[in-house]
């Protein structure tokens, strides 16, 4: 095992704590606080948000336009990772440009920010798994995608939930069913919309808006980017050999 691979596998192990954490008060209230803000948004931007996730999901499940990554094959983890970092960082500082623009202009142009990340952060994840090597063709692997967007964005009773999906993946998988039209997508549609950050709703006050969206994608992609490097770890090591490391 080399240091890097010994490195990673640590950090999965600090991070799969994370993901087995009990909801906690300060996540009970943040979740008050966040349905608070969520009545002040008039009820036709919440409607608009809806059909963008609607559209991202459907995109992902029955589109081609996220399937251009070709796997990469045969290289160790420790070059997968340094490319795959990169493209984070890249993002990252897509995100940035992007979400201060489209703050800048207050409720409208903030609006207008949730389909346009909802699709920088998918292009990430499609990414990341063919660095990890993956065939984003698999109608399987895009489903995988789908759950690590839920994982890194969802309350952290979901998070326990959809974890154990994650770390029972290949059993889960093969109970699917081989047509992708039979798959209920409703559901990350509706767990996505119940968990929109609360830096994003105050994507949409004036004034502010550039800075906190500025800030906001900055940080969101690096927590979807952690989550998508530790779920592809997972695969490539036995979780349960790590827990006992």
């Amino acid at each position: 095992m080399t240091s890097h691979e010994e490195q990673a596998y640590k950090e999965l192990h600090i991070w799969q704590q994370k993901m087995l954490k009990k909801p906690s008060i300060t996540d009970r209230l943040s979740k008050n606080i966040q349905g608070k803000i969520n009545n002040l948004i008039p009820d036709k931007i919440h409607k608009a948000i809806t059909l963008a996730i609607e559209n991202m999901v459907k995109a992902v499940l029955f589109g081609s336009k996220f399937t251009t990554n070709k796997a990469l094959s045969d290289t160790s983890l420790h070059l997968r990772e340094a490319y795959v970092k990169k493209k984070i960082e890249f993002y990252q500082k897509t995100a940035t440009v992007e979400g201060a623009v489209t703050g800048a202009g207050g409720i409208l142009t903030g609006l207008a920010d949730f389909p346009i990340l909802i699709g920088i952060k998918i292009k990430l994840l499609f990414a990341i798994a063919a660095l990890y090597g993956h065939d984003v063709k698999d109608y399987k692997e895009r489903l995988y995608i789908l759950y690590i967007f839920q994982l890194a964005f969802s309350s952290q009773q979901r998070r326990n939930e959809v974890y154990q999906i994650i770390v029972n993946w290949q059993g889960y998988s093969n109970s699917l069913p081989y047509d992708v039209g039979e798959f209920d997508w409703r559901i990350f549609q509706q767990e996505y919309r119940d968990y929109i950050d609360l830096a994003k709703m105050a994507q949409l006050i004036p004034v502010i808006g550039a800075a906190v969206g500025a800030i906001a994608n900055y940080k969101l992609i690096a927590i979807l980017g952690e989550t998508a490097m530790n779920c592809y770890r997972m695969r490539k090591v036995s979780p349960l050999k790590i827990t006992n490391r």
